[in-house]
């Protein structure tokens, strides 16, 4: 099931596409957003699935509406990972020139979530170097800790195509400030909506593209991950799991730090960004020079 949050009458709705339609939307009203229904457990999620193929159900029509960050916030700061593909170690290793073992771990503030289609936002006078890294998100569905790699994909929820937009020079210029790097006001594009883990048997299979303004960056597989993610989990477990809680499991190589011709890869105003994850869908994202807040 494709579970997506909405906007509707002035306010945030919790919805799913209709089982065998792509672009029909039933709304899940009886939970008040996906945390919700992830708090509600596997009942919850039982009666989600009836309400959204039942035949009395009024679908919504995909097109046109306006979709949200389907965790907005998640529960706590989203957790990641660095360098966690061999050839974007290699491309990043030319910037710091660290070891990919053991895994560099970080988190980003939930301030830095934005909606699949809204803008990204960036002040020049912050950052003049913002890269794309399009991720696989996991979403836990279950609390928990010090949880064994063999029994980590049972804490899954499902799963989310995310952008992990970075300012490179802050994440360089600050000694390496991951947080604040990646962290930026309106810098993380997340949806559109997050995939049951039954309908992705494999999350160690598929593919992730990144275009901008319509020319491929990036084009990888996560079969392709150094630390997968049963191992990440565990790892992350230690401080403890609550349900919807968000994993951002790492970007393969063609980030524009990466580049290595003339001019520059970093975004510009205007510039378009989809980051596509297969079984999932697109992030759809445009570069405006002006701040998000205040």
């Amino acid at each position: 099931m494709k579970l997506l949050m909405f906007r509707a009458d002035g306010g945030r709705r919790l919805g799913a596409l209709r089982p065998g339609s792509e672009d029909e939307v039933v709304e899940l009203s009886e939970f008040a957003d996906l945390l919700a229904l992830i708090d509600a457990g596997e009942p919850g999620l039982e009666e989600a699935r009836k309400l959204a193929s039942s035949a009395g159900a009024r679908p919504i029509s995909l097109q046109g509406l306006k979709l949200l960050a389907p965790l907005d916030p998640p529960r706590g700061n989203i957790l990641a990972i660095g360098r966690n593909y061999r050839k974007h170690a290699a491309e990043s290793g030319h910037t710091w020139n660290e070891p990919t073992d053991p895994p560099i771990i970080f988190t980003k503030a939930i301030t830095s979530v934005t909606g699949p289609h809204d803008d990204i936002p960036v002040d020049p006078s912050v950052s003049e170097e913002l890269d794309w890294e399009a991720e696989l998100g996991v979403v836990i569905g279950r609390r928990g800790a010090n949880i064994s790699r063999d029994q980590a994909l049972g804490y899954v929820f499902g799963y989310v195509a995310i952008n992990d937009v970075s300012a490179r020079d802050i994440q360089n210029g600050w000694g390496g400030q991951y947080f604040k790097g990646k962290s930026l006001d309106g810098s993380c594009p997340l949806g559109p909506w997050v995939v049951t883990k039954d309908e992705i048997p494999d999350p160690h299979n598929l593919r992730i593209v990144t275009r901008v303004n319509g020319e491929v960056r990036q084009n990888g597989t996560t079969a392709n991950q150094i630390h997968r993610i049963p191992a990440q989990i565990a790892w992350y477990s230690h401080a403890g799991f609550q349900p919807g809680d968000l994993i951002s499991s790492g970007t393969p190589a063609g980030t524009g730090m990466g580049y290595k011709g003339p001019g520059t890869w970093y975004l510009q105003h205007g510039d378009r960004v989809e980051c596509e994850i297969e079984g999932i869908g697109v992030l759809a994202n445009t570069v405006t020079t002006r701040k998000r807040r205040g």
